[in-house]
């Protein structure tokens, strides 16, 4: 038997879709980073995501495994969680593949944070366009549920550390009208969530960064 094109991207859509929901289920506290090619340091931020989780556990209850795990972009293996966090400060590439395995997880209930730590943005605007060829990176408005739900942002995404002298800016992709993307630009929310010791920030400066990733945790477990 052979099929259309459409009706194969059609099938292998619902595929996906069904793999998302019996793997995810098994697996809802557990959060990773996005491995991608490039050369870029996807690994940066060690203790960062670490942080992040220990403090959700603690604050908004979640139940989350302390230890993230890391998967590469073109692997089935994102579908088991409900939220990736990618970062670094170069180069991204994505493969053809790379592209719509990661487009299937957002359509199909994934959510990813992108974190620009510091000279990532050109790289990764230009691969976004293979994910969503048709879709922009809109900026988030302050009112938007990811600044106030955990915790309250009335000004939007908060600046933790200083780079270029430019505002911080929260830019997102949609998909029929849920957040499926969140890029955060100038503003280094992983540096915040690192251990002290990494940046010597004050503690109210981490606390700042801390309360946005919960928030962002949040929205993404409940959306």
């Amino acid at each position: 038997m052979t099929f259309s094109t459409k009706t194969y991207k059609m099938l292998t859509a619902i595929c996906t879709f069904i793999i998302f929901l019996t793997i995810n289920i098994a697996s809802a506290q557990e959060l990773a980073i996005l491995k991608y090619k490039g050369g870029g340091d996807w690994y940066s931020n060690p203790t960062a995501l670490p942080n992040l989780i220990a403090y959700c556990n603690q604050n908004i209850n979640t139940a989350i495994k302390q230890k993230p795990q890391t998967v590469e972009v073109g692997s089935v293996d994102i579908f088991q969680f409900p939220l990736l966090h990618m970062t670094g400060h170069g180069n991204v590439f994505f493969s053809e593949t790379d592209a719509e395995n990661l487009r299937n997880y957002l359509i199909s209930g994934g959510f990813l944070h992108i974190d620009d730590n510091y000279g990532m943005q050109p790289y990764i605007t230009k691969e976004l366009k293979k994910v969503f060829p048709n879709t922009d990176l809109v900026e988030i408005p302050q009112n938007h549920e990811i600044f106030n739900s955990a915790f309250n942002f009335p000004k939007g995404l908060p600046k933790i550390h200083e780079h270029d002298g430019k505002r911080p800016q929260a830019l997102g992709i949609f998909h029929e009208n849920r957040l499926v993307l969140l890029f955060t630009f100038e503003s280094d929310l992983g540096d915040g969530w690192e251990d002290e010791a990494v940046h010597n920030d004050p503690p109210e400066v981490r606390e700042k960064a801390l309360k946005m990733g919960a928030n962002i945790v949040k929205y993404a477990f409940e959306n």
